[in-house]
């Protein structure tokens, strides 16, 4: 997998936590959701964005973009494991299935942008492959 051919699989589940994120607003706003369901569906449906916006920008080959979402395609799905596995975290189960399945979503990007052929596209020093 080379650098061009990794953003097409990278943008579509950066777009697919998006929808998942509204989604879970959307649920929020019918069954009711306390003030750590809406501040973490908003963020995460407001980071989709930015990561998209970054796909994007890693894809015309901008290094900074892609170490940013490597970054977070490691440090969130650890981030989610936490809030998965913290006995009062104030989510309610059904967000906490959301986030599980978020959090696989972006361990997958981890998966395809941590590919030593995707890596070697964005060397240090900015001289692109």
């Amino acid at each position: 997998m080379d650098k061009k051919s990794a953003w097409t699989p990278v943008r579509a589940i950066f777009v697919a936590v998006l929808v998942i994120s509204v989604a879970t607003l959307g649920v929020a706003a019918v069954v009711g959701g306390n003030w750590v369901v809406w501040l973490r569906g908003a963020a995460v449906a407001a980071a989709s964005v930015w990561l998209v916006a970054l796909t994007g920008q890693a894809e015309r080959g901008r290094r900074s973009a892609y170490v940013r979402i490597r970054f977070v395609s490691v440090a969130a799905p650890i981030g989610i494991l936490l809030i998965l596995l913290a006995p009062d975290s104030g989510y309610p189960v059904w967000m906490k299935a959301e986030q599980g399945v978020v959090g696989v979503l972006v361990a997958a990007v981890a998966f395809i942008v941590n590919r030593r052929s995707v890596r070697e596209a964005y060397p240090k020093g900015g001289k692109l492959g």
